[in-house]
């Protein structure tokens, strides 16, 4: 832990999205009114599931930890970009940024590996419906998620070590507007060969990995489902995976974009437009997919609007 030390910055300068002055007061408050419905939407989904007991399920034990890793990325990015489009300085200190990009891999990591175990869950419970109960036991789904949560702080911890190992002496402007590896290995002035390669490694085995359960799983789904003789049958088995795979299809097509290829191919520009969808729009996003798609969670959330705000 010693080479944390290995550099003479104190803090970097997060250079944002833009250095338009009038831009920045606009972008703040679109990323505010982003912020908050994800705020309001990923606790409103928490609440309801809480709250009803029909949601005490395998499926919704998932979706309520899905909304809290959203609700965690979101709130570990936004509130430190809305200061930053305010602030003049748009600093940030080096042991806070690490702390940032810890945090943030961590919880899109468990994510990725979280929308499998969603994959994993419909399967059973469509292809084996009698066994669901058993394979899907209380005791299964804690182990399931507690597994998703120790893989991904590994592999964040990996990651920050290795990444804050390296001495940071070109410059200390962040092209960014969060603290990410990318951007970070291109401050620093030794070859970065081997943090590229764990990064394709460990990071490329939480996406793929839980990117071929996801595909595995809705091959054997879209069978089973195109095997049900009643065209009510086959819609209701397809209503309850349809939610899981419009949030897998947004959430991997940018993480796979960002992340598994070479940093001489990187763009900045690209990258902070993708890193602005997956870091504030998608979790935003998946509430509104979930309560929207979802009758039983419609239903939930409209029973706490209706005992709380309509009395």
């Amino acid at each position: 832990m010693a080479g944390w030390n290995n550099t003479h910055f104190k803090e970097f300068i997060l250079l944002g999205l833009t250095d338009n002055h009038k831009l920045e007061i606009i972008l703040f408050i679109i990323f505010l009114i982003f912020y908050i419905v994800t705020f309001l939407g990923n606790i409103g989904i928490i609440v309801a599931i809480r709250a009803d007991s029909r949601l005490h399920t395998p499926m919704y034990f998932f979706l309520n930890n899905l909304s809290f890793l959203d609700l965690c990325y979101a709130t570990i990015i936004t509130p430190k970009t809305l200061e930053n489009f305010l602030s003049k300085t748009k600093a940030i200190g080096y042991n806070e940024c690490a702390l940032q990009m810890f945090f943030f891999a961590a919880s899109v990591t468990t994510e990725c590996f979280l929308l499998g175990i969603m994959a994993y869950d419909r399967y059973v419970a469509i292809c084996n419906p009698l066994l669901y109960s058993v394979v899907m036991s209380n005791k299964v789904c804690i182990q399931l998620v507690a597994g998703a949560y120790t893989l991904g702080y590994l592999n964040s911890t990996l990651h920050t070590i290795c990444t804050f190992r390296l001495p940071f002496c070109k410059t200390n402007k962040i092209n960014h507007f969060y603290c990410d590896v990318p951007p970070l290995l291109k401050l620093s002035c030794v070859a970065t060969t081997m943090n590229e390669i764990l990064m394709f490694i460990f990071g490329g085995f939480a996406e793929t990995s839980s990117l071929s359960t996801i595909i595995v799983s809705y091959s054997y789904i879209i069978t089973t489902i195109l095997r049900i003789r009643s065209s009510e049958g086959r819609k209701k088995a397809f209503s309850t995976c349809a939610s899981h795979l419009v949030a897998v299809t947004i959430f991997y097509s940018t993480i796979l974009f960002m992340y598994l290829r070479p940093t001489s191919t990187y763009s900045m520009s690209q990258d902070r437009v993708a890193s602005v969808f997956y870091s504030v729009v998608i979790p935003m996003l998946n509430p509104l997919i979930y309560s929207l798609r979802n009758k039983e969670v419609a239903q939930a959330l409209k029973k706490i609007k209706d005992k709380y705000c309509c009395k």
